[in-house]
């Protein structure tokens, strides 16, 4: 494990993404397939009509509020170990969100994900961000497309302007991991079939989180999340200190955890 671990680091570091081929279980794709398509005739979802979040591309954010299911994404054991080397285990969940992409839909612009964040680039990695492939991502249907090598640039990209990328072609139930860094976007959809899949994002443990977990996953539904998975929405503390309530974790505070041990009483 260790060696594969090690592997797929380096090729992050280098390349700036890795493939996990085939990492997700068949019927936890499956449930979170149904899942989604449920979600979308509930909730009404429609496109959002701007060009990075595409004019026919349904997505649905926040996604811990809304099902056990989505509650086994970001913990999984084939992936967060990956995520950690990058970043470290007291990494958050930045945002947990869905993207299906429908036929005709045109390419997203090329964008790095942390271009909002005002670091000097290249830097080391603050955000760390997964894609689960939920159906076939292939070149035809909008697979995410990748500039390799892109994260070690000492800038961002220009939005809207063309650059040449390649396409992050996998299987059903695969992962692409990728430094926050890395310059990509969603393809342009030109089969007959729609591509979906499960934008998993990280951030640093010191970093604030895209979306708002702790206001924006019901406090009911929170507390029966299992311990790691509190921690990485937040409701633990980064390195014995950051974020702690008069000394205490937020869990604590709010469920009854555990005490957290605070750096300075080490």
């Amino acid at each position: 494990m260790t060696t594969e671990l090690d592997s797929r680091s380096a090729e992050i570091a280098e390349k700036g993404y890795t493939i996990i081929e085939r990492a997700i279980e068949d019927d936890l794709i499956a449930g979170i397939d149904e899942a989604l398509r449920k979600l979308e005739s509930d909730l009404s979802i429609v496109p959002a009509l701007n060009p990075f979040e595409g004019t026919n591309t349904l997505r649905i954010y926040n996604l811990l509020a809304h099902g056990k299911v989505f509650g086994r994404i970001p913990a999984h054991d084939a992936v967060l170990p990956v995520v950690e080397r990058v970043l470290d285990p007291g990494c958050l969940v930045s945002s947990l969100s869905s993207i299906a992409i429908n036929p005709g839909e045109i390419a997203q612009p090329i964008h790095a994900d942390d271009q909002l964040i005002p670091f000097a680039k290249p830097h080391v990695a603050v955000v760390c961000n997964t894609m689960w492939a939920i159906t076939d991502f292939t070149e035809e249907n909008g697979a995410t497309r990748i500039i390799p090598g892109s994260h070690r640039r000492d800038r961002s990209p220009s939005f809207g302007k063309p650059y040449d990328s390649i396409a992050a072609e996998m299987p059903r139930g695969s992962v692409l991991v990728w430094h926050g860094s890395l310059w990509h976007g969603g393809g342009a959809n030109r089969s007959t079939r729609r591509r979906t899949g499960i934008a998993m994002n990280y951030c640093a443990g010191f970093m604030r989180q895209q979306e708002n977990q702790q206001l924006g996953i019901p406090r009911d539904i929170a507390r029966d999340f299992a311990p790691r998975l509190q921690e990485l929405c937040g409701f633990g503390i980064y390195n014995g200190l950051i974020g702690h309530i008069d000394k205490k974790t937020p869990s604590e505070v709010l469920f009854g955890g555990p005490p957290p041990g605070i750096v300075w009483d080490r």
